[in-house]
């Protein structure tokens, strides 16, 4: 049997969100990428879907701040603007949004409060909190609550900010890329049990 296949089934496979050590990197200890690509490529299956524009949501009670963000960035990332959490919750039941930025000072919740709600529905887009260096205790509640990727003090650079987007989204798609590997993986190996299945019982 295939020696991948046999990995995997000999292997509890488990998915989180978050950058711990899984099985798939395990799994890459034991196969190159270019084993692994050849592997799934013979049964007809791509390695990974193709990236897409990245696609983000801003938090800011701000107008004319989400106006400028948009502007500045509109051309090289698909951005969505939102001035209260409630707006905010409408895009993401409507968009399949990668990474989220939201200022920390705001009038209806805290960029941390906020980031914590939309973990239990929103567990995938890479959350990202902006704020001012005063908000160092926010800062330290949101990796504990609101599980954030990294935090940006204002003012930001405008070159800082948008390598911190990109880094963000390519964390969400390395994590999207795991789970459809490890699906594909085990839906190839119950293909070729299935066909050893039936080359067994022709014998």
């Amino acid at each position: 049997m295939n020696v991948i296949c046999v990995y995997m089934k000999n292997k509890e496979t488990k998915i989180d969100n978050f950058p711990v050590k899984t099985e798939l990197d395990k799994f890459k200890t034991e196969f190159t990428d270019e084993e692994i690509r050849s592997q799934i490529k013979s049964y007809g299956q791509d390695f990974t879907t193709p990236r897409e524009k990245i696609r983000l949501l801003y938090l800011d009670d701000e107008r004319d701040e989400l106006e400028s963000f948009r502007s500045l960035y509109r051309r090289v990332f698909d951005v969505h603007i939102a001035s209260t959490p409630g707006r905010a919750y409408e895009i993401m039941k409507t968009e399949d949004v990668h990474v989220v930025l939201t200022d920390q000072r705001m009038d209806l919740m805290t960029g941390v409060e906020f980031l914590e709600s939309i973990v239990e529905d929103h567990p995938d887009p890479v959350r990202i909190l902006v704020t001012g260096y005063s908000d160092i205790t926010a800062v330290i509640n949101s990796i504990n609550q609101g599980r954030v990727y990294k935090y940006i003090s204002k003012p930001y650079p405008r070159e800082a900010m948008q390598k911190s987007i990109e880094n963000a989204a390519e964390v969400y798609f390395l994590r999207k890329d795991r789970k459809e590997l490890i699906q594909k993986l085990t839906r190839a190996c119950s293909q070729l049990e299935f066909l050893l299945g039936q080359s067994s019982l022709d014998v």
